[in-house]
């Protein structure tokens, strides 16, 4: 930066000096220690990305070896200890270290691209909630490998984890495990919040905003909203096995529901953290192959938000058979049921914009049909175990194995993938095969629903949950044999998938800026996106805004090149306020990483952990917030 005036901005100089000028400003030091130190939110948006799917690939596994030993009757592939912790390692990892994280992972690659920042909010803070995440998930993994894998359901119901009848440490690296994903899960939720609010590029009005990007806002708040919830019930059960306290033990006044309360008032919004993605990602991807816009912008915004309220109104439906009050049964039963409502609107929305569109059968396309189809058979078996009576009777039985799959499967898994397709351009600058995406698309779609429709009749014919093994008088053999036979060709669709994925980042033919033709802001800058996202801010003039200025984007400007500075804009119209500093790179997020797991991890042996661990966290964040001088003495 040797000559360059100290505030020299963007308008001063030509286009090709500002990008030169903001490459050398806004880029990451090459070697491990500057890998380690970015603050580059697409940086940590594909890691995030690709440990997340690196964590499906590994519950996967998990998934075909229950499958194997469900297979036949008193199958011995898995002993009863070996299959209850693969059997939780599964869950745990679908649902903590995957589902949730790679939703939040799309959105801290796409958000501040779509929403026309150069820099996610509190960029820090998002390089240490990858490093959290990574710690947890190598904590339960490295534990599975030591035969120390949880093995208490990944629901963790008490009595059966408390400290009677869970003896060791699994069931405390289940509950920390939780600490870190949740911790990592709340961090990205307060950055998307703020980016979305307040880096909006001049313009993009409340009325404008990407469809995804308001799931992810609506997400994002009720991440913030449900997961406290959790993160209180995991620690009070660590409390009472390590400590000795008594909150979920009724012999000294617990209370055991009290732990399903907890665990259900996250656990159900949960289900709509990982939904609402999902569908923001459909309406995102639904005009570039029906060339028109989303039918029921206001409808659809409205229909999220509703979702995210009702959201936390439903919690008791996991809870029919505990003897709870009629009356209250009832309500959460109406609840279960009016939240089809919004989630309806949504699928005539898009029904409408296919109707009046010119359907463009590619790869992501495809994931698209796939989704409506079972996602609206996982809705309808969803509505039906809203009803207590039949709840009473398929409870605890694969036919709710069955449904939550499909809704979360068919309603999340399915979108995202046409995601990966149809954003892996702009995240890689190459193409991944038609072809080949045409037989992922296939061999999934098929696979799955021979694989977990019949579960449905499993659960009619009574064959609980939760089970190593059943007998062989049973009439439950023929269908097990069918479901992991399948099994294995939804396995093969995955395989190919990730084939794919990885050939391409090599070999696929180069994507160019914009294949899709898409009409939103992410698409305005190259692909894969340059260190600072844009050369100049864009001025968005409506909700299509690539569509609507073919020639030329509008742009703003009047930053400057010599620190990394991004616009500040007010909440509902968008309009610049300020110029504000985004940091720069920086360490001492990895470190305050480190040592915040060092003293999770050493809390389970021994209490005195969060004591002396407190030391080097807090070093950790002294250096992370110790000030640096003005923007102007960093530059």
């Amino acid at each position: 930066m040797t000559g360059i005036p100290h505030d020299l901005r963007d308008t001063e100089v030509d286009r090709d000096t500002v990008e030169r000028r903001l490459a050398e400003t806004w880029r990451t030091r090459r070697g491990f220690w500057g890998a380690i130190a970015t603050v580059d939110h697409k940086i940590i948006g594909r890691r995030y990305i690709v440990t997340a799917f690196v964590f499906l690939l590994l519950g996967g596994v998990l998934g075909l070896l229950m499958r194997w030993q469900l297979a036949t009757p008193e199958g011995r592939a898995l002993g009863p200890d070996l299959y209850n912790q693969v059997f939780t390692m599964h869950g745990a990892n679908m649902m903590f270290l995957f589902a949730v994280p790679v939703m939040e992972a799309m959105a801290v690659y796409l958000v501040p691209l779509m929403v026309g920042t150069r820099n996610i909010a509190f960029p820090r803070l998002n390089a240490f909630s990858y490093w959290i995440y990574l710690a947890g998930g190598l904590l339960l993994w490295v534990a599975f490998a030591l035969d120390m894998g949880p093995d208490i359901g990944w629901f963790g119901y008490v009595p059966l984890s408390g400290p009677q009848y869970a003896p060791g440490k699994r069931a405390d690296i289940w509950a920390q495990m939780i600490t870190f994903t949740e911790i990592a899960a709340l961090a990205v939720a307060v950055e998307i919040v703020v980016t979305v609010f307040k880096q909006r590029a001049p313009g993009m009005t409340l009325d404008r905003i990407p469809l995804f990007v308001w799931a992810m806002l609506v997400t994002s708040f009720i991440v913030m909203l449900a997961m406290p919830a959790i993160m209180v019930g995991s620690t009070s059960l660590i409390l009472d096995r390590l400590v000795g306290t008594h909150f979920f033990n009724p012999a000294e006044g617990g209370d055991v529901l009290l732990w399903q309360h907890l665990f259900w008032f996250f656990g159900h919004p949960e289900v709509y953290i990982i939904f609402l993605p999902a569908t923001g990602m459909i309406s995102s991807m639904l005009p570039a192959f029906v060339r028109r816009p989303v039918f029921g912008y206001l409808a659809l915004v409205l229909s999220m938000v509703t979702i995210g309220i009702l959201s936390f109104g439903l919690w008791v439906h996991h809870m029919f058979t505990t003897g709870l009050p009629r009356l209250g049964e009832s309500f959460f039963t109406a609840s279960s049921m009016a939240i089809a409502v919004p989630a309806g609107v949504q699928i005539f929305c898009w029904i409408a914009t296919l109707w009046d569109g010119r359907p463009v059968f590619r790869t992501p396309f495809l994931f698209i049909l796939a989704f409506f189809f079972t996602f609206v058979l996982g809705g309808m078996t969803g509505v039906m175990v809203a009803s207590v009576p039949l709840d009473t009777q398929v409870h605890d039985t694969y036919f709710v194995v069955a449904h939550f799959h499909y809704v979360l499967i068919g309603g999340a898994v399915f979108p995202l993938l046409g995601a990966v397709y149809y954003w892996y351009p702009k995240i890689v600058g190459r193409m991944m095969s038609e072809r080949l995406g045409r037989w992922v698309a296939g061999l999934i779609f098929v696979g799955f629903n021979l694989a977990f429709f019949p579960m449905h009749i499993l659960g009619l014919q009574g064959m609980p949950r939760r089970v190593y093994t059943y007998q062989a008088d049973l009439p439950w053999g023929p269908l097990n044999m069918f479901v992991s036979l399948s099994s294995l060709m939804l396995a093969a669709g995955f395989l190919l998938f990730f084939i794919d994925a990885v050939r391409s980042a090599r070999s696929g033919p180069p994507a160019g800026d914009n294949p899709w033709d898409s009409p939103s802001l992410e698409w305005a800058t190259t692909s894969p996106p340059p260190p600072y996202n844009f050369a100049r801010i864009p001025v968005v003039t409506g909700p299509s805004p690539l569509w609507e200025n073919r020639d030329e984007l509008p742009v703003a400007s009047g930053l400057r090149l010599d620190r990394r500075e991004i616009v500040i804009t007010s909440v509902a119209d968008a309009v610049p306020e300020a110029r504000e500093s985004s940091p720069r790179d920086s360490l001492w997020p990895f470190w305050a990483a480190l040592t915040t797991s060092v003293l999770l991890i050493g809390s389970i042996f021994s209490p005195w952990a969060v004591v002396w661990g407190s030391i080097p966290v807090a070093i950790a964040l002294i250096g992370w917030f110790w000030p640096k001088g003005t923007p102007e003495d960093e530059a």
